[in-house]
């Protein structure tokens, strides 16, 4: 298991080191430097490439903690900590800015646990703003309800699941409830906390009671002398099951997380990039498409050999592959380039294929009556015709794969085999039914 961890550990970072390998080729070949718009544009995501490299290097473990106020956030991880440093009270919004303090159970994991502030303060919606943007940072999540989930406890379960994040469940405060009101409250949080009535319920590694910071106990103490007091005592934190369920999940998956986070959020950041470029060069690339379209058309009607029509048209196809690319800012050698017309032909459900079998047959045609024009006058009309019908043809061809050509390199690096998505679905594959990555990938699998 820790080898297969490693092994994603190291196809995350290779998919990373392409993707800024392919982005810096961009600086060295000027195409940054004489569009500063673009290179203005994409700024903020190769700062992120980059960011999210350097944490795959550090090893560290994000676990961020989310729940609405006075759910004991922060009280959950000072118990984990095993001291009290994050700052908690009585009064709502104790925690008003997201905050990060180091962790290394068991002395061999690194883990960075981060406190947010409550999902549903009144009149602070930025702070909700920034403690949602925690999550795209953390590897694992911590939801922390103290009862029955209410409806906006719901709705902030749902969107932490679209962020496509292992999550555990943290039922704290159980010192507060009976057992019987306990083995209820767990078996709804079992079924809510699925995010959907049609999903499994959860395993145990992902929902944990605790109970984080216990209510002082009235005691009744007797002494010797006969006299009889009451006091208040305080009792340890619960949360050794939610110590060794962490420890469990680092232990068992732990770099996958890491590797799959990271490849996440590479894959959000080189869509924003090629949305980007997209919007910025649609017409560009549209006016590219449309120019090599009729080039292919004419070089096709005008050529008089069979095969020499179908080898001309599949070179202007290369050629136009190649221009969209540069437009792009994605370096390419024409054997990517066969690799990317090989995959439209075989994806575009027969289309293009048929277009080479009527180019074929059209151009037969179109020979047989260039052959022999001389011989009758009249094979001139039976030329034109085959010509201009085998133009229509390829011109229909070349705009066909000029669009496909656009949607696939639109998405960047994230196609081939380091590609982003690529990677994520490699790894979700190799996952374990036992592991809380598996629930990710039963969550995920009809978005890859």
């Amino acid at each position: 298991m820790r080898n297969l961890q490693e092994t994603h550990l190291n196809r995350a970072r290779a998919s990373l080191r392409q993707a800024l390998s392919w982005y810096g080729y961009l600086r060295k070949s000027g195409q940054l430097s004489s569009n500063p718009e673009l290179a203005g544009l994409i700024k903020p995501e190769l700062e992120a490439l980059n960011s999210t490299l350097n944490k795959l290097d550090s090893n560290i473990i994000r676990i961020a903690a989310f729940g609405l106020v006075s759910r004991g956030k922060s009280a959950v991880l000072n118990a984990l900590l095993g001291e009290k440093i994050l700052q908690t009270g009585p009064l709502n919004g104790v925690t008003q800015w997201p905050r990060s303090v180091r962790w290394q159970p068991g002395g061999k994991v690194l883990v960075e646990l981060i406190d947010t502030p409550g999902l549903d303060e009144i009149e602070g919606e930025s702070r909700a703003d920034m403690a949602r943007e925690v999550v795209h940072q953390a590897d694992l999540i911590l939801f922390v309800v103290s009862g029955d989930i209410t409806r906006t406890e719901y709705q902030a379960l749902l969107s932490l699941r679209e962020a496509q994040k292992p999550l555990i469940l943290v039922f704290n405060k159980i010192d507060l409830y009976p057992d019987t009101d306990q083995g209820a409250i767990y078996q709804n949080l079992q079924q809510l906390g699925a995010g959907h009535s049609q999903a499994k319920p959860l395993l145990p590694d992902e929902i944990v009671m605790v109970a984080a910071e216990p209510a002082p106990m009235e005691v009744r103490v007797e002494w010797p002398d006969g006299r009889v007091s009451y006091e208040w005592e305080t009792l340890p934190p619960q949360v050794d099951e939610l110590k060794e369920t962490i420890l469990n999940i680092l232990n068992r998956e732990g770099r996958s997380l890491l590797a799959l986070n990271a490849l996440i959020q590479a894959r959000d950041a080189e869509a924003a990039i090629a949305q980007k470029t997209i919007d910025l060069r649609e017409q560009e690339a549209e006016n590219i498409i449309w120019q090599f379209t009729k080039y292919k058309a004419l070089a096709v009607m005008l050529n008089p050999i069979a095969f020499l029509d179908i080898l001309g048209g599949t070179i202007a196809d290369l050629a136009l592959i190649r221009a969209l690319a540069r437009l792009y800012g994605l370096p390419m050698t024409s054997y990517e380039a066969g690799k990317i017309l090989k995959t439209i032909l075989f994806s575009s459900g027969g289309l293009l294929l048929l277009e080479l079998g009527s180019s074929f047959l059209l151009g037969l045609g179109k020979s047989t009556a260039a052959i022999t024009s001389g011989d009758n006058p009249s094979n001139i009309t039976a030329f034109a015709g085959s010509a201009i019908a085998q133009a229509g043809i390829a011109g229909y061809g070349a705009y066909s794969v000029g669009k496909a050509a656009q949607v696939y390199l639109e998405k960047g690096c994230t196609w081939g085999q380091l590609g982003a998505s690529s990677v994520i679905q490699e790894i979700l594959s190799q996952v374990d039914q036992n592991t809380i990555l598996y629930r990710l990938r039963q969550e995920l699998g009809l978005k890859f």
